[in-house]
């Protein structure tokens, strides 16, 4: 029973531990160096919990129990006070990395206790029988950490959320430290011993209930303070917090806290990125993201466009497009001409033929690892593999103005693969000046203009499209090197357009 809450505690640490990298990555986009610092830090902060925990070990049993009740209460309530810290003073590094270390004393205290719980009464301690309680503990030890690892982005996360889902790994933080109290270690602690830790443990489970009951309410008032208008959809996916704001005429979309679109003027952003790319006249058109459905929108007005794919890599973008954001888009991801994919956009255009007219890029910003492999030289390369003789594909790239930086290494990128590339850039309020580029195969830059049956727009015109490829003197054209999968220099550029 004991070595089962040895496992229990150590699913219960490493679960700690994958909270913590999961909100540094949803509130703040999780770079390699946090990733490094919770890494590091976590594990240094083990063996300053083991070197504390020596003088403890003469009172193994109410050390354990007390440690657990402390790790319990500040691994439960994690999440929480992060995701609170970040509404209100944004930057939650030095919060994350004094959760980090704490958790990480306290789980690196609990070896040396149970090591001492485990020998205590045994009167073989001789070095070899010592070896195999090692043995033992070590092995309950990994087995719970393969479990709590399991247990995190299989069951917690996407059932529970962030917060409670490190809300009930506090509680079973407590179960354990009851379970070893009140049943394994009753002869070792005195009457008032146990009665003090029940009455800490109830107390203890109490406030976490209290999160578990109202982590909802607490996490709507604190995600509120992020937006200026009110909140009318929130939702975890599997992928990323998605919310919609609505004010008057006005509907916003933002996932992990960025904005998508306004729908005051996100007629600027999509007319802008659409139309120089079917400027050709296309039948077969791929949309990479874009699963809001207003790129297919636009695309849709042409009458010669046969098919649409468009491939999103989360489904909940896909609902909330047919739903909510259904009047937005004119149902467009319902016609009959659009073959929507579930996938992720690199591993389809590896895996699928081309054949497409045009190539129509609408991805996020490339502020995290992850996202930054979609702006690499790789990812481009495909990506104009996919394209017809004479294709035409364009690629959102940021704003040449806060992020020059990364849109020129865009531009820089897409121009290393041998597609000729024009940059152009428009004014879209809700973001200021956005950029993208439109590259062909061949040596000549394509030219900026609309397909000959455009439909009549709302901003972009020819003469405006002519303007969008003239460039300011204090934003001028940089030649970088290209962001690859080995050297992501984009989403360093991104990270320092932020701090500017």
């Amino acid at each position: 029973m004991l070595l089962a809450a040895v496992a229990a505690c150590a699913a219960c640490g490493l679960i700690y531990e994958l909270a913590l990298l999961t909100l540094s990555v949803s509130l703040t986009g999780g770079g390699i160096t946090q990733t490094s610092l919770i890494v590091a830090g976590f594990v240094a902060a083990l063996g300053v919990g083991a070197l504390l925990a020596k003088p403890l070990v003469s009172y193994a049993a109410v050390s354990f129990v007390v440690v657990e009740i402390l790790l319990g209460l500040i691994g439960g309530f994690s999440a929480v006070t992060l995701y609170v810290s970040f509404t209100f003073v944004g930057s939650t590094t030095a919060i994350l990395v004094a959760a980090t270390a704490l958790i990480g004393i306290l789980v690196g205290a609990e070896v040396p206790l149970l090591m001492t719980l485990l020998q205590s009464g045994r009167t073989d301690n001789d070095a070899e029988n010592t070896g195999k309680v090692l043995a033992n503990l070590n092995a309950a030890d990994y087995a719970g950490a393969l479990v709590g690892g399991l247990l995190w982005p299989f069951v917690l996360l996407p059932t529970v959320g962030m917060i409670r889902g490190a809300a009930v790994t506090g509680m079973i933080n407590l179960v354990a430290a009851a379970v070893v109290a009140l049943v394994l270690l009753r002869f070792q602690l005195t009457l008032r011993v146990r009665l003090v830790a029940v009455v800490a443990l109830m107390m203890a489970a109490a406030l976490i209930g209290v999160l578990l009951v109202r982590a909802s309410d607490i996490e709507t008032t604190a995600r509120q303070r992020l937006y200026s208008d009110p909140v009318v959809s929130a939702e975890r996916s599997q992928y990323q917090e998605i919310v919609v704001t609505e004010r008057k005429n006005d509907t916003r979309l933002f996932l992990d806290g960025d904005l998508q679109f306004s729908s005051v003027d996100e007629h600027r952003y999509t007319e802008s990125l659409v139309y120089p790319a079917v400027s050709n006249d296309p039948e077969r058109v791929l949309i990479l993201g874009g699963g809001d459905g207003l790129a297919a929108r636009e695309v849709l007005r042409l009458p010669g466009v046969r098919e649409i794919v468009q491939v999103e890599l989360d489904p909940a973008v896909i609902e909330l497009a047919n739903t909510r954001l259904l009047e937005l888009n004119d149902g467009a991801l319902m016609d009959p001409r659009v073959n929507v994919v579930i996938d992720d956009a690199f591993s389809w255009i590896r895996e699928h033929e081309g054949g497409f007219d045009s190539v129509i890029v609408d991805l996020p910003d490339p502020d995290t690892p992850a996202l930054g492999r979609l702006y690499s030289t790789e990812f481009y390369g495909v990506a104009a593999s996919m394209l017809n003789p004479g294709g035409l594909i364009v690629i959102q790239s940021g704003s040449p103005y806060s992020t020059p930086d990364a849109y020129w290494r865009t531009v820089s990128t897409v121009d290393s693969v041998d597609l000729a590339v024009s940059p152009y850039h428009v004014y879209v309020p809700s973001f200021g000046d956005w950029g993208f580029v439109l590259g062909q195969q061949g040596d000549r830059p394509p030219e900026l203009r609309l397909p000959g049956d455009v439909p009549e727009l709302r901003f972009l015109d020819e003469q405006t499209l002519n303007a969008a490829a003239h460039f300011p003197k204090d934003r001028p054209r940089q030649h970088l090197q290209p962001s690859t999968l080995d050297q992501p220099h984009i989403v360093g550029d991104m990270r320092k357009g932020y701090k500017r």
